[in-house]
C-alpha cells in the first residue's frame, strides 16, 4: 500500500515543499548530527543579496539540504 503525504503548507512554483534540514554537521568526525530545523523558511532577499531566498532563515543552510516533498493537486 502506497502512502500519501498531505502537506498543508504553501508550496513553490514547482509544486514542491521543503521540509526538515538533513545537513550532517558532524560528517568530518565520522558521526551523524543534524541541527533540528523542522522546515525550510526562506530568508528575505535584499538588493545586495538576491540569492538570500534560497537560504533558510531558521538554520542558515541552503535549500538543497532540506528534504524535498512533491505535492500533488487533488
Amino acid at each position: 500500500m502506497a502512502r500519501k503525504i498531505i502537506v498543508l503548507r504553501p508550496r513553490d512554483e514547482d509544486g514542491v515543499v521543503y521540509m526538515e534540514c538533513m545537513k550532517n554537521h558532524a560528517a568530518h568526525l565520522g558521526l551523524h548530527a543534524v541541527d533540528g530545523c523542522g522546515e525550510f523558511m526562506a530568508s528575505a532577499p535584499s538588493p545586495n543579496r538576491p540569492e538570500a531566498e534560497l537560504t533558510c532563515a531558521a538554520c542558515g543552510c541552503h535549500r538543497d539540504y532540506h528534504r524535498m516533498v512533491a505535492v500533488e493537486d487533488y
